[in-house]
């Protein structure tokens, strides 16, 4: 399934936040869950899918990525509890 998408991956409710896009979600976030990418998630332990939006183009997916990357943290806390605000993992809902 190919599509583009950025989310957010958590290490616990208000902990540490990672985001990325990704044209292949549910892919990604096995990888990120099982440590298969190397990386910060993998270092901070970031395995819980809280939040994500897909996209039509990727190149619709990056600007939005870039966007959220430059706000504040808590711009990224309100957009995660505004869909998710139970801080539940998503993943299951991917799959």
């Amino acid at each position: 399934m190919k599509q583009p998408a950025v989310y957010l991956m958590a290490s616990q409710r208000n902990g540490t936040l990672y985001i990325g896009v990704t044209s292949n979600l549910p892919q990604r976030v096995w990888q990120h869950r099982t440590g298969a990418a190397d990386g910060f998630t993998q270092r901070y332990s970031c395995k819980t899918l809280v939040w994500y939006e897909v996209h039509s183009t990727m190149l619709d997916a990056i600007a939005r990525e870039k966007q959220i990357k430059g706000g504040s943290r808590k711009k990224k806390l309100d957009l995660i509890e505004a869909m998710n605000p139970t801080w539940r993992d998503l993943y299951e809902e991917l799959i």
